[in-house]
């Protein structure tokens, strides 16, 4: 199987880009994927997702916090659009 790109970009860097809000996933961008590009993203977001959950910044770095709160929120909701547009398609995550 051929590596899944999306502009020219890796599926790990499609899901940093996610994360910092630089690239939206939507049922628009998801149509170009095959099945297996579907689980391939999904599992990507969940890997990087659990990566930023470890990331620890300092109580008193309200900056940090926010900025770790709202890369959790966008993979969160880019995880979301994906589970559904795949059970819309009926394929299996």
């Amino acid at each position: 199987m051929a590596e899944v790109t999306l502009r020219g970009k890796s599926l790990a860097a499609i899901a940093r880009d996610v994360a910092e809000g630089y690239f939206f996933v939507t049922p628009l961008v998801l149509k170009k994927f095959d099945p297996e590009a579907y689980k391939d993203l999904y599992f990507t977001f969940l890997k990087l997702q659990k990566e930023i959950r470890g990331e620890q910044p300092p109580a008193h770095a309200v900056g940090e916090i926010r900025r770790r709160a709202m890369r959790l929120q966008r993979l969160a909701n880019a995880i979301v659009v994906l589970a559904h547009t795949a059970r819309e398609k009926r394929i299996p995550l």
